[in-house]
């Protein structure tokens, strides 16, 4: 096989790999086999976990001397939904009017193919790139996040692998190349709160608690006041509330448990753990204001649970790092990129427990979407910064 030197190749190329999570789709395998030429010794380690789909995973690396450098990813991706509403098929890699279509080309098999093309031309051009580097792709990114780059991170460091600086090829421009790099992500906890009341007949409320007076009670008691105002580097927490719901189909039925859904999204002046005592507080004080109905002494007895791993705000403060980066993309580009936390979490808050690590790659504005697509000059300009940036970071002229 000839160097995969182009993007837009190696983006076609994984495209039409159907890669939904946690099937790994051909997709692993095809970036395997543009590795090989390159020099890089590639495994492919399955993680599993009781109640959770195994996972196949990436790891290749290239020996050299100084600093080691991480590119991390993940192939697999979200459903595209009914192809029918998509202009070209989902998983074709129709090229029209200079985009390339196709679930994941942004996020993120653009970011992985612009990558590998990128060190493709640095060693046909100028041989080794100046260092150790490291590939580190998951299949579960899109999913649980349980069977991918945590345990893949474990078991690369369990065999002594030390790493200087990581990027993630995630989608982090808004509108343009260059616009946007993430130097940290927010914390995130989900949460559920469930109310027990009595069910009953509609008519004859007072052999009956109606437990939806305390979910919204308690829902009002989560969304205000406001959390705090932002802190330097990040946007204000901010909780939204994703259900409510007493699964209930009859309007003449008073139902038995009411139930509300949540998310936060915090930003360093908390922890998990504070944050969580927060949501915990609020609702606990709401509880002993209200009662279920005029005459009723008890207050509002509720359950709270947070079943879902949380993800603790992150910060990345190696100036060294950040600034090489920007100045790659300024040289290419022409204008310095903005510093930013927003967005959902990614695979960088597991990276971040073992090395300095920034995002950066093409334009977010059609991910998940249907016609999800990347600009081939986009996927060339992307290509040409992560060349540049392996020169600066590893002081090659």
């Amino acid at each position: 096989m000839t160097r995969p030197t182009d993007p837009a190749e190696n983006l076609a190329t994984l495209i039409r790999c159907p890669s939904v999570t946690p099937s790994e789709g051909g997709a692993l395998s095809a970036v395997e086999e543009m590795l090989n030429p390159l020099g890089f010794a590639v495994e492919r380690p399955v993680f599993s976990q009781s109640g959770t789909a195994d996972v196949e995973n990436l790891y290749a690396s290239r020996p050299g001397d100084g600093r080691h450098l991480m590119f991390a990813g993940h192939t697999d991706v979200v459903p595209p939904g009914d192809p029918a509403l998509w202009t070209h098929p989902p998983f074709a890699a129709h090229i029209q009017g200079g985009e390339i279509y196709g679930r994941g080309a942004a996020d993120m098999k653009g970011g992985i193919a612009c990558f590998v093309a990128a060190v493709a031309r640095r060693i046909e051009q100028r041989g080794n790139p100046g260092g150790r580097l490291s590939l580190l792709i998951t299949g579960d990114e899109e999913a649980a996040a349980i069977n991918g780059t945590v345990k893949l991170l474990a078991w690369a460091a369990g065999r002594g692998e030390r790493w200087d600086a990581a990027i993630v090829g995630e989608p982090t421009n808004p509108e343009r190349i260059g616009d946007m790099i993430k130097i940290g992500r927010r914390g995130s906890v989900s949460g559920a709160v469930t109310v027990s009341g009595r069910q009953g007949h509609a008519a004859y409320p007072n052999q009956a608690d109606n437990p939806v007076r305390g979910i919204v009670t308690l829902a009002a008691a989560l969304l205000g006041p406001p959390f705090d105002d932002g802190t330097q580097n990040f946007q204000p927490t901010n909780l939204e509330i994703t259900s409510i719901d007493v699964g209930n189909t009859s309007t003449n039925v008073i139902p038995a448990t009411a139930s509300l859904a949540f998310n936060i999204r915090f930003n360093d002046n908390w922890t998990v753990e504070t944050i969580q005592a927060e949501v915990h507080n609020r609702l606990d004080r709401a509880s002993r204001r209200k009662t279920y109905r005029r005459g009723r002494a008890e207050p509002i007895g509720f359950e709270l649970n947070c079943p879902h791993p949380p993800s603790p705000v992150f910060i990345t403060r190696n100036e060294a790092l950040i600034e090489t980066l920007s100045g790659s993309i300024e040289f290419v580009t022409g204008k310095k990129p903005v510093r930013s936390t927003s967005g959902g979490t990614s695979d960088a808050r597991f990276i971040k427990d073992y090395c300095p690590v920034i995002e950066f790659g093409l334009i977010s504005k059609t991910i998940h979407m249907v016609d999800e697509r990347a600009s081939l000059a986009d996927l060339e300009s992307l290509t040409e910064i992560y060349g540049r940036f392996l020169d600066d970071w590893y002081g090659c002229s």
